[in-house]
């Protein structure tokens, strides 16, 4: 063994935990402190507790309901996507369909989805309201995510 290279060892170091046990021991140190010892560890004692002593189960607990809120504003958002107030305005149809529709009182998605289900005639039936903005309208509802109704599913021609 080297002289000069080793620390001081101190048979007789003093341990004191947070909640008032204290005991000797061998260390290299003269005196120990901890924040948790065997008298009062949730393991060794059977009691329910958290030790936490770094924030560190506040951190988990933010993050998770951070996780959470993130969560559902993607579910409200994919709910107002598909929703049947949306104004027909928003499907970017073209100006002429979007106008016709305007005229017959269709302004809502809702109120066309409900026209849909008795066939695409109720929708050619308003004037200025054609083939070409029918197949336009059930693309841009598909893009949107919305179910089209039975009814006008198959291309009819």
């Amino acid at each position: 063994m080297k002289e000069g290279i080793h620390p001081t060892y101190y048979p007789d170091a003093v341990v004191t935990c947070a909640c008032g046990n204290t005991w000797t021991t061998g260390s290299t140190t003269k005196e120990i402190h901890t924040d948790v010892c065997s008298n009062c560890h949730p393991f060794f004692t059977g009691e329910q507790r958290i030790v936490d002593t770094e924030g560190q189960v506040d951190r988990f607990y933010k993050k998770l309901q951070a996780r959470q809120d993130y969560i559902d504003e993607v579910e409200a958002r994919e709910a107002a996507k598909v929703s049947p107030e949306r104004p027909i305005s928003e499907l970017d149809l073209g100006t002429r369909a979007t106008d016709a529709l305007a005229r017959a009182d269709i302004v809502k998605v809702g109120q066309v989805l409900e026209m849909m289900e008795t066939g695409e005639a109720s929708l050619l039936a308003v004037e200025g309201f054609g083939r070409k903005s029918l197949a336009d309208l059930k693309k841009r509802l598909r893009q949107f995510g919305y179910e089209l109704p039975e009814a006008v599913k198959e291309i009819q021609v």
